[in-house]
């Protein structure tokens, strides 16, 4: 036996001791909003999904699904994947492993992430990330992993040049829709197909020609999963005692921004705010490129409760326990928009009055459907069923 074996690389899961509350917390609470974007845009086979005719208490749930849900909530998992990069390699780097071997680990997973996109897409649903988030997680790998704190201070920069953007696009907005007061313009939103489609097949074949576009359309939240990594490389999630002044003023400021970006948009979508084309058009994009302030927002007030849970009650527990099965806590809500609101399948969402109404009552009793799931789970001491399969496909056989 030689004495340079190399060093066994950690393949179980993190022990539930080891792991952080926050992050756990963040993922399985924020699939909620998921749950609600998603189902919206099934519903109205649209991108960002809204009825551009709303009635009655419609106007209300449109109003807050774009101040709170729609752009959103994906931030929220970009930042935490950012996280948990940094968290692997590092548990990775203590269990002996080389550079070359974490590294090696590290690819290998995000390679097999994107196969996962490539078959969420292709089968569910188009709105897929998982793809995107193999791809930046194999540069982020190579690029950024193990740079050194200096050059990760470029993040920061890059952040605040951002909210120097929202500022300037959040003039021209105020500037034009005083301009176009009066119109009639609903927002902008893209049809898809593949939503709409009467068949399963159709369906998959438009699928499989939108899942490229889209996914090359949201690469560039690699901005927002390298703050993440910046986050981890801190611990703030780990000690958010430490971090607390950190995590109010993220909280505020980021929820601040994103609430207020969203704002004109929200009130157009409620049709309380009556304005033209042009105008609608740029109180989306102010509504677009303010949405990436909610990911570090939501995450950092999952950061301040987890400081104040001494010991996670039953709620806690819970929605913890789909935070370490967010994987199949995501894909099982597309298993359901197909069976439960697709045209060619039980179509819901058309069938009881209100389709903005029916389809967030479907997209919340899903998400407790796996909440409820999640937590029977965890009391066997059972992975979800797509974490134990990627883990195995990324350790091999003994994981």
């Amino acid at each position: 036996m030689s004495v340079h074996a190399a060093p066994r690389l950690s393949r179980g899961p993190v022990q539930r001791a080891e792991r952080a509350l926050a992050p756990d917390l963040a993922r399985g609470a924020m699939l909620l909003i998921i749950a609600l974007a998603n189902v919206a845009g099934v519903v109205f086979a649209s991108q960002p999904g809204l009825d551009d005719t709303p009635e009655g208490v419609d106007r209300g749930l449109n109003f807050l699904l774009f101040e709170l849900v729609h752009a959103r909530g994906y931030p929220v998992f970009a930042v935490m994947f950012g996280y948990g990069l940094v968290q692997l390699a590092h548990r990775q780097d203590a269990s002996g492993a080389t550079p070359k071997q974490v590294r090696s680990v590290l690819i290998h997973r995000n390679l097999w992430l994107v196969a996962f996109g490539f078959a969420h897409a292709a089968l569910l649903f188009y709105g897929d990330f998982l793809g995107a988030y193999g791809i930046v997680g194999i540069v982020m790998t190579l690029v950024l992993l193990r740079r050194g704190e200096r050059f990760h201070r470029i993040v920061l920069v890059l952040w605040a040049l951002s909210a120097v953007q929202i500022l300037v696009i959040g003039a021209l907005v105020a500037s034009r829709v005083l301009e176009g007061l009066g119109g009639s313009a609903p927002l902008p939103a893209g049809h898809i197909d593949s939503l709409a489609a009467p068949g399963y097949l159709e369906s998959m074949l438009d699928r499989l020609g939108e899942w490229p576009m889209h996914t090359l359309t949201v690469l560039p939240f690699i901005m927002i999963a390298w703050l993440g990594m910046w986050a981890a490389r801190r611990r703030v999630l780990e000690e958010p005692a430490r971090h607390k002044t950190l995590l109010a003023w993220t909280a505020v400021l980021g929820l601040g921004v994103a609430i207020a970006g969203g704002l004109p948009a929200a009130l157009v979508s409620a049709g309380w705010l009556h304005v033209d084309e042009s105008a609608a058009g740029l109180t989306l994009m102010l509504h677009g490129a303010s949405g990436m302030f909610a990911g570090p927002g939501y995450v950092a007030v999952f950061g301040l409760i987890a400081k104040r849970v001494t010991r996670p009650g039953s709620v806690v527990g819970a929605l913890s326990a789909l935070g370490r099965r967010s994987l199949s806590g995501y894909l099982f809500q597309s298993v359901a928009w197909l069976v439960l609101l697709a045209p060619f399948t039980l179509a819901l969402g058309n069938r009881f009055g209100s389709p903005t109404v029916t389809g967030l009552i479907i997209a919340v009793t899903v998400w407790l459907t796996t909440v409820l799931v999640a937590r029977l789970l965890d009391k066997r001491k059972q992975a979800g069923p797509a974490e134990f399969v990627l883990r195995r496909l990324t350790y091999g056989p003994r994981a």
